[in-house]
């Protein structure tokens, strides 16, 4: 569909990267511009263990750069800057995620990129709204913004979201504002400058959390899976195989339900399991006695009654399990990089339909 856009990305790591790749996967002609001086983006150097230390490119790297030329500059070389001002010129679509303090140094100030291409539409992702200067890595912001404090088993065993999801929300929000920035470049010929912070994106996805504290005062603690709201939602127990399940059980039908296909009406006729908020309250004492039934079944066929039941539940995967199925496979993208075999999971997952 955007097979007429050019796109050009000076962004590195991971959020910018992947709106580039938003793009790439519809068509545009993406081009990557990598800083000369370090070898390119510091993601082709964060590789696991079992990786080769000598390839050009890591599996970090890989996850969110397909699709795209790659352009290495040194943005403050003049011969340099003359060529990545060309591209400029003829450019739909400016990614960055620059220091403040690095604007002018780079060539990438936002009055001199608008000189060059007056309809151009430039995406930019910042840190902190108020501190531009301040550096934003994903786990200081997961902490600062509440995730971490609420992740986690206790107040001891805390955790951070075990993928860079401050970036990806942030990413998500620069999609929707390019997307609206040419729109209106379509109706009117107007460029824009579309600006994303990653501590706004990362305060904007806390949803029902943020609601429950403003509406509620309630200051969400760390429940490892479990769901402060619903019970028994998150759950998680393991069946006679060794294999784990989670329940996400969020009315009292699928409650009853649960029970009948375990075995255990009694309990749904308890004062204290009789309706959602006394479950919550009782959820502990709840969890104990559904573990008993549910460890006398394999995972598959429990699951399979469950599921014939009208039970949401589900089986508890590795992420190796998770990419084997079929829906996983469909989505994996491969390509070459700089000479290496790379694989994927596609970042657009969106289906249209034109209807005549």
């Amino acid at each position: 569909m955007l097979k007429d856009l050019l796109v050009i990305e000076t962004a590195s790591v991971l959020a910018g990267p992947a709106v580039g790749m938003f793009f790439a996967e519809l068509g545009a002609c993406v081009v990557k511009v990598e800083n000369l001086k370090v070898g390119g983006d510091v993601t082709r150097k964060w590789k696991l263990p079992s990786e080769d230390p000598t390839s050009p490119v890591s599996a970090y790297f890989s996850s969110v750069n397909f699709g795209k030329e790659h352009l290495f500059l040194n943005l403050t070389d003049a011969e340099a800057r003359k060529d990545f001002d060309a591209l400029i010129a003829k450019a739909d679509v400016l990614i960055t995620n620059h220091m403040a303090a690095d604007a002018e140094k780079l060539g990438l100030a936002r009055e001199r990129l608008q000189m060059l291409n007056p309809k151009l539409i430039h995406g930019h992702i910042g840190g902190y709204v108020d501190q531009p200067e301040r550096p934003a890595y994903d786990v200081v912001l997961q902490a600062e913004t509440g995730y971490i404090g609420m992740t986690g088993t206790d107040a001891d065993h805390l955790a951070k979201m075990p993928v860079a999801m401050i970036d990806v929300l942030a990413a998500h929000q620069l999609k929707e504002g390019l997307l609206l920035a040419l729109l209106n470049r379509a109706s009117n010929g107007q460029g824009a400058y579309v600006e994303v912070f990653l501590e706004e994106a990362a305060l904007a996805g806390l949803v029902n959390q943020a609601t429950n504290w403003l509406m509620a005062g309630h200051v969400a603690k760390p429940l490892g899976t479990l769901h402060p709201n619903i019970a028994p939602y998150g759950e998680v127990i393991t069946c006679a195989d060794g294999g784990k399940i989670v329940l996400a059980v969020g009315s009292n039908a699928q409650f009853e339900k649960l029970c009948t296909a375990l075995g255990m009406d009694r309990i749904a006729e308890e004062a204290k399991y009789k309706d959602n908020a006394s479950r919550v309250r009782n959820r502990s004492a709840l969890a104990m006695e559904l573990s008993t039934p549910i460890a006398q079944h394999n995972r598959v066929d429990l699951l399979n009654s469950l599921e014939r039941a009208g039970v949401p539940a589900g089986a508890v995967n590795t992420i190796d399990q998770s990419l084997s199925t079929p829906a996983a496979k469909r989505l994996m993208a491969e390509e070459q990089i700089d000479g290496k075999a790379t694989k994927r999971i596609r970042g657009n997952v969106f289906r249209i339909d034109h209807q005549i």
